[in-house]
């Protein structure tokens, strides 16, 4: 097949990326190792962009966005819409985003075959201010009805949207997997921390992953580790600074870091908090998981289907029930790596990147997914 594929920030990541760009970078060349042609679509922003033509077998096309959230998404769909239209440089078009559906009707009008990968009910996000809600809201009507297939990566949403819209989607998780990687001393000097002497979060800085729960939690453990949080907001942000404002000397803040340091600082950390408000199902709670690393998670839904029973939880939004996961982890780590073994057994049994790619290339062909798809999960 020739497969476009836009509604992303960059492959590989970098400054901003978010799950989208996890997902494709362990997708797409996986797609082109099966034999397929792949073209991707990177955004270059101001002072953020990567000056590339080709990534492990994909190739990369380039254009420019705004800075503006929300509309550079948009704007760049945009773009890329047109260039594969008039270039015609591909016949399945997989759009990462359910806000970019609307694009969906003029690439089948000029007879693409269309996909849509949707990771969530985005609507409920707080990033969004009240026009984009309700843009989201008519973007997920659009979804279910221009493009080929709809794909979800968690049951519960693909769910809500059948319940809403009476027609079925298919659901294909994302992986766990992730590159066996050495050690390196040199990075954790880099922040000042030793092996076992930190809790961590990886993601982007927005309301939604629930910062504003974590530092004040950390805070009042009152833990003689650090609190590493990696990563930073997509556009420049008044939460960002909100949440720094919050933070102690204890609290570190790297800013991004990528691949293979993300991993080691994952493998080297005392426990992973993920505490979201809003998630689909995370990328970084499922690498976490395939690590066999101790974790702590919002007890919201989408979580909860990822984990199951393999890690401990808080409620949601509940800062003193956050506090005291962090001090049962401190007092019970046996316990927690136990889990976290449990968490590493499920994660690559359920959630494996080469069935995930195979899934889309029959998916894209036509073809139907099994109704008991992952039914043991």
């Amino acid at each position: 097949m020739r497969i476009a594929a836009f509604g992303f920030r960059s492959l590989p990541s970098t400054d901003g990326s978010a799950g989208a760009d996890k997902f494709v970078e362990e997708l797409l060349p996986r797609l082109v190792s099966r034999g397929h042609e792949v073209t991707a679509y990177n955004r270059r922003y101001r002072n953020a962009f990567l000056p590339i033509e080709e990534y492990k077998g994909v190739k990369i096309k380039t254009f420019s966005t705004v800075q503006k959230k929300g509309f550079d998404t948009l704007f760049h769909s945009f773009k890329c819409t047109l260039d594969i239209i008039i270039h015609n440089r591909g016949d399945v078009v997989h759009i990462q985003n359910g806000g970019n559906s609307i694009w969906a009707l003029p690439l089948r009008l000029f007879g693409k075959k269309v996909f849509v990968s949707q990771d969530g009910v985005d609507w409920k996000r707080d990033k969004w201010p009240w026009y984009g809600k309700i843009y989201l809201r008519l973007s997920a009507f659009i979804s279910a009805r221009i493009p080929n297939m709809v794909i979800f990566d968690n049951v519960l949403a693909r769910s809500y949207f059948e319940k809403k819209f009476n027609k079925k989607f298919e659901f294909i998780p994302f992986g766990s997997e992730v590159p066996e990687v050495e050690e390196d001393p040199e990075l954790l000097q880099k922040y000042g921390l030793t092996p076992g002497g930190f809790y961590l979060f990886v993601g982007r800085f927005i309301p939604d992953k629930g910062l504003h729960y974590l530092i004040p939690a950390f805070k009042n453990s009152g833990t003689n580790k650090k609190l590493v949080l990696i990563g930073g907001s997509p556009n420049p942000s008044p939460y960002e600074q909100e949440i720094k404002a919050m933070a102690n000397a204890n609290v570190i803040f790297p800013g991004y870091v990528y691949g293979q340091d993300t991993i080691r600082l994952m493998k080297a950390c005392y426990t992973y908090i993920q505490p979201s408000d809003v998630e689909g199902l995370s990328p970084v709670v499922l690498s976490v998981m395939g690590l066999g690393v101790p974790m702590i998670v919002s007890d919201i839904e989408e979580n909860l289907y990822a984990v199951e029973d393999t890690v401990t939880t808080f409620k949601q939004g509940n800062i003193d029930s956050l506090t005291e996961q962090i001090h049962f982890a401190e007092s019970n780590y046996s316990r927690m790596k136990e889990l976290a073994a449990c968490a590493r057994t499920r994660a690559l049994q359920y959630f494996n990147w080469e069935k995930v790619t195979d899934d889309h290339v029959r998916v894209f062909g036509g073809e139907k997914l099994p109704d008991d798809h992952h039914h043991a999960i």
